[in-house]
């Protein structure tokens, strides 16, 4: 018999290689479900869009599995982020001046880019896996309610992808990520309590 943890480690092997092979996930976060790929790979960026039906003007997130990774994606990570990860109780997203080596379609405007390390140990382990940031936005249309379980995603978005996670469907997500942009200098703004 498959013992959960056997399940998991298969599901993320899986996830990982869809991936790796340009392809879309649904997948749980620490927060709600969320459509995913590589953040490096424009043409998978590019059918999120589609799937979600969202202008490609509007920016998404990335999820890095640790500081080191991220250090890797991002040109400066100033102290103040590092302590701002560490001191929040919930999930914090935060959007850093100079990214680089992810697909310009994820930044917004002046070149910025939003970046979370998740708290939850299956998206934690599915970054580490693809040892680059994964795309993060939720599993819903624009415009609609993110879905906070698995059962309220549509079955037109889990069609749409490559891949449908097994785990973590029978939790219920949690509030949506505090959202903070520090600049290069330690400067912040909260975007979203």
């Amino acid at each position: 018999m498959v013992t959960p943890e056997e399940r998991m480690v298969n599901d993320l092997r899986k996830a990982a290689e869809v991936v790796e092979g340009g392809g879309i996930i649904l997948y749980p976060t620490d927060t709600i479900w969320g459509i995913g790929c590589d953040s490096t790979n424009e043409e998978a960026i590019e059918r999120i869009f589609a799937i979600k039906r969202r202008p490609d003007s509007k920016a998404m997130i990335s999820l890095c599995d640790s500081s080191e990774t991220l250090r890797r994606f991002v040109e400066t990570v100033h102290p103040a982020a590092e302590e701002e990860m560490a001191r929040s109780e919930r999930p914090v997203t935060i959007i850093y001046e100079r990214p680089k080596r992810i697909s310009e379609k994820l930044k917004a405007g002046d070149g910025s880019a939003a970046f979370r390390i998740p708290r939850n140990p299956f998206t934690q382990e599915l970054c580490a896996l693809l040892g680059k940031p994964l795309v993060s936005t939720s599993a819903n249309f624009s415009g609609e309610t993110a879905p906070t379980t698995f059962s309220e995603i549509s079955e037109e978005i889990k069609k749409a992808v490559d891949y449908v996670c097994t785990s973590g469907r029978d939790t219920i997500g949690a509030a949506a990520s505090r959202i903070v942009k520090i600049s290069d200098k330690g400067e912040k703004t909260i975007i979203r309590e």
